[in-house]
């Protein structure tokens, strides 16, 4: 399966839209028809979805503008408290392919916000790699770590050694790590968000407000389970 995990901060509760994304997207081997379930920080399933169009709150999904454009495809519009939650993508009847997870914010304004979005799933070789994407909205550049854990994860074949990406909108390479005590040690450790094994990566950034991509490969052309994470440091 695939997992995006994300906190939300504050003490309001905050208005999103999940979506689990495939037929559309523009890749070979793109997962037919996803499935997307929603969990609280207990473990509890809370709000799932097979088809967005058959959503309880159809209109409301179409009225946010993130509906899906492929009818297969999922989404979960709610209101979620204050906490960790978790988005699990899995494909219906057992079916496998090449899917995207997504949390969108519909109240930006407010005092609660998302601090934290990561993503879970299996790094492959080649083009088949681990991709998480954030958008950064205001006026002014927001200070973010993002990592990619591998080694310490509690799952059967987890990635050894994961590398790391970060490239802009277009594409363009802003920064790359391999082990994280390699580059920018300090500033990672006073983050407070240093991993916990050496070979996994992290870099600390300040990103004007823009679309950004977090890439994870396995070094040396390994593959294992990973995680993509990005980290709001304000």
């Amino acid at each position: 399966m695939l997992i995006g995990g994300f906190i939300v901060t504050g003490a309001e509760s905050k208005r999103i839209v999940l979506r689990a994304i495939a037929p559309s997207l523009p890749v070979a081997g793109a997962l037919a028809d996803p499935e997307l379930e929603l969990y609280n920080g207990e473990g509890r399933i809370v709000a799932t979805n097979n088809d967005w169009k058959d959503a309880p709150n159809r209109q409301e999904i179409i009225d946010s503008s993130l509906a899906p454009s492929h009818d297969a495809e999922s989404a979960i519009l709610t209101r979620l408290a204050p906490g960790d939650h978790t988005a699990v993508v899995r494909g219906r009847n057992g079916g496998t392919g090449v899917g995207l997870v997504e949390v969108y914010d519909l109240e930006a304004g407010s005092p609660s916000k998302p601090a934290n979005i990561s993503t879970r799933g299996f790094v492959q070789m080649g083009d088949n790699v681990l991709i998480g994407g954030i958008i950064l909205t205001g006026s002014e550049p927001t200070r973010v770590v993002v990592r990619a854990i591998g080694p310490s994860l509690q799952v059967a074949s987890p990635l050894a050694n994961p590398t790391l990406e970060l490239r802009d909108a277009n594409g363009a390479l802003l920064a790359e790590n391999d082990d994280w005590r390699s580059s920018q040690q300090d500033e990672i450790i006073a983050t407070q968000l240093a991993p916990t094994n050496d070979r996994e990566s992290a870099i600390v950034r300040a990103l004007p407000p823009s679309s950004y991509t977090a890439v994870v490969r396995g070094a040396g052309d390994t593959t294992g389970v990973a995680l993509v994470e990005a980290y709001s440091l304000e």
